[in-house]
């Protein structure tokens, strides 16, 4: 895939243009979107994105489009998990309604530059040494493991990492919002803002899901190119889908089970190439393997069929639990938590019957 300076400078340029006026026109209105405000804006960048899948189509060949829309599919349900994790630090910050939609915004910028110098450093190590399809492939593979025990989506409680811990501690803060302002000065002396820390828990918190999603994109193409704008695409929805899924995130309740399987599929994929391209010494003579790659149109068909699968059987799960509520008279909040029984049921509510007294 050959694309000349000019097509990477106008496709960073006019993202970097989209985002600018995004940040100009919420910066202006701090507010919280309504859902047809979201919808309608989650529409547009969805759109752009398969508009440009057909452009790569177009320019390089079904081949490519294929893995653009692969990737991009990828990225895109692995933000949805990542959006869980936006909702506890909103929650644990206490952030305002109406500055949320401002933080995710800066926040996701950042990721997005934090990526961009990711994915470069990924595409030289690609480049330099193939054997480190192997190690994408076993980290891919642990991460599906570790995903389908629930080790990523038990707690419901945000933990700070080292590096805020390190911010909140070395830089004096007030604990009161100020709108927008990253920091104030108070009293001759200039503070941080809880905004900053947000939108830093944002940044870094997302770079961290990187570590899943670049070596899953890179095990789809090993185009920069279609990392670096799947990745862009999948982010600037992401701040739309939190405010219009927020609610929808509790009823995929197999979602970790179907990220388990698309990264363990992608990284048996990767194992397959990386046998398919071996050179070290130390295996099989430094000599490949006769095994197949996986076709792009099968593993975008799989991302499909995975992805489609985990969705209809965690809404079928979630309609069920609800029929069996009612039954019951049970009513729950959005967090699944018990708030109301029915007086009816025996079960749900303490025996009214007094006890036994004895005599005198």
């Amino acid at each position: 895939m050959n694309v000349p300076t000019w097509g990477w400078i106008l496709t960073i340029g006019l993202m970097a243009v989209f985002l600018a006026v995004d940040v100009f026109v919420i910066a202006r209105r701090p507010h919280v979107p309504s859902m047809r405000e979201a919808g309608r804006h989650l529409a547009f960048f969805v759109a752009c994105a398969l508009l440009f899948g057909l452009f790569v189509w177009w320019q390089w060949g079904g081949q490519y489009a294929g893995e653009f829309y692969a990737g991009w599919l990828t990225e895109y349900s692995l933000s949805v998990d990542n959006l869980f994790v936006f909702l506890l630090i909103m929650g644990s910050f206490k952030v305002p309604p109406k500055l949320q939609q401002s933080a995710l915004m800066v926040g996701i910028i950042i990721a997005i530059v934090l990526r961009g110098v990711f994915i470069a450093l990924g595409a030289v190590v690609i480049n330099a040494y193939a054997w480190v399809f192997y190690i994408f492939g076993a980290f891919l593979i642990y991460t599906a493991v570790k995903l389908a025990r629930g080790g990523e989506t038990d707690d419901d409680e945000y933990h700070e990492n080292r590096f805020l811990l390190w911010v909140e501690k070395r830089f004096p803060a007030t604990k009161e919002w100020h709108g927008t302002h990253l920091t104030i000065v108070e009293n001759g002396k200039r503070l941080i803002t809880p905004m900053l820390i947000v939108i830093l828990a944002l940044g870094t918190t997302d770079l961290l899901f990187a570590l899943d999603s670049i070596p899953a994109i890179y095990g789809l193409t090993k185009e920069p190119y279609l990392v670096l704008t799947a990745n862009i695409f999948a982010l600037m929805g992401l701040r739309q889908l939190y405010f219009l899924i927020g609610g929808l995130l509790k009823r995929l309740v197999y979602l970790s089970i179907g990220l388990a399987v698309l990264l363990g599929f992608i990284g048996v994929k990767l194992f397959l190439h990386a046998l398919h391209e071996n050179n070290l010494p130390f295996i099989n003579g430094g000599q490949p393997f006769d095994v197949p790659d996986i076709p792009i149109l099968v593993s975008l068909g799989a991302i499909v069929l995975i992805l489609g699968v985990t969705t209809v059987a965690s809404l079928l799960k979630t309609r069920s639990d609800n029929k069996k509520d009612a039954a019951d008279g049970i009513t729950r909040d959005s967090d699944g938590a018990v708030i109301e029984t029915s007086a009816t049921d025996e079960s749900a509510v303490p025996d009214a019957t007094p006890e036994h007294t004895p005599k005198a």
